[in-house]
């Protein structure tokens, strides 16, 4: 007989009480970066991956990376997964649960780039190692239609520039888009500060902005998607917690793609905060969020990536 081990699940109300608790405090605009760095990746460090999907390290546009390949997937279809942490913190590591999952219940092979942080690497340092691993990954075979850029939060803004760079620059584009918890206007005039967030803080996110910027004026249109013209754009799952203080974003991205003509599939999540995705594994909700996102990229990913919008 074969004995299955499954982790003990946290209840939502746990979870959200220790995000609130050991994450919040840390996320703040006078806490040194260096710190932030080092205790994301401490808390983090429990979440288990998913069962049956191999890891591998290596470099990716001139950057390391993390590749993790489920067993029994879909040979072809490639996501290239992009981080949060406000463009400077987070690493592969941090999220090395999530992208487990995801490659888990998408059967795709899910690529972790380790792009430069700021304030290190301001703006367009970033966005660079993205185009960079994207290209790397076509010259090794992926084919773009079958390829989709995914992201939480920072990492979503990344995946929906680089989809606009690559629209206009008339490079081959994504099949497809996944964002979980967008944050896409980087001058903050959308964040509503008496909302109760479980893990992010305005302040926080408007130094993170000028530490990206660099100088660049956060509302200056190459870091301001969500006033571009968004036609052209592959289909997008665009997820986003009912908590947070994101989710005007994720919103009128769903609204101003459609008007584009562009196929999106918007979830709200009712109880869960800024990218809860990061628990799957450890909160049932969170492992459910997370299987939604990887079967709607891996649907629209198997065969040829010209499968109809869901």
């Amino acid at each position: 007989m074969t004995v299955v081990r499954r982790t003990p699940q946290v209840p939502v109300r746990v979870m959200r009480a220790g995000v609130r608790g050991l994450v919040r405090p840390v996320l703040g605009p006078r806490m040194p970066v260096g710190l932030q760095r080092r205790w994301l990746g401490l808390v983090t460090r429990p979440t288990p991956p998913a069962e049956d999907v191999a890891l591998r390290t290596g470099r990716l546009g001139r950057r390391p990376a993390e590749t993790l390949t489920p067993a029994g997937g879909h040979e072809g279809s490639t996501i290239l997964y992009l981080h949060g942490g406000g463009f400077t913190t987070g690493s592969p590591a941090t999220h090395r649960a999530l992208a487990s999952h995801l490659a888990a219940a998408s059967g795709a092979t899910v690529h972790v780039l380790d792009y430069r942080l700021a304030p290190e690497h301001p703006f367009p340092a970033a966005l660079e190692d993205v185009l960079a691993a994207f290209w790397e990954l076509l010259d090794r075979g992926a084919t773009p239609a079958r390829t989709a850029l995914a992201g939480d939060s920072a990492g979503g803004w990344l995946a929906l520039t680089a989809a606009l760079w690559l629209r206009d620059s008339g490079d081959p584009a994504p099949g497809a888009l996944g964002l979980i918890s967008p944050w896409l206007d980087l001058t903050s005039r959308t964040l509503p500060d008496d909302r109760t967030d479980a893990m992010l803080r305005p302040a926080w996110l408007r130094r993170c902005a000028r530490d990206f910027g660099g100088g660049t004026d956060p509302g200056a249109p190459e870091l301001a998607p969500l006033d571009a013209d968004l036609a052209g754009l592959p289909p997008m799952t665009v997820h986003v917690g009912s908590e947070e203080i994101l989710l005007e974003d994720a919103v009128t991205l769903a609204q101003r793609a459609r008007a584009a003509g562009v196929p999106v599939d918007l979830r709200r999540l009712d109880g869960l905060w800024h990218v809860a995705h990061a628990s799957a594994g450890l909160v049932t909700a969170s492992t459910a969020a997370v299987n939604a996102l990887g079967g709607a990229l891996g649907a629209r990913l198997a065969a040829d990536g010209s499968l109809p919008a869901s």
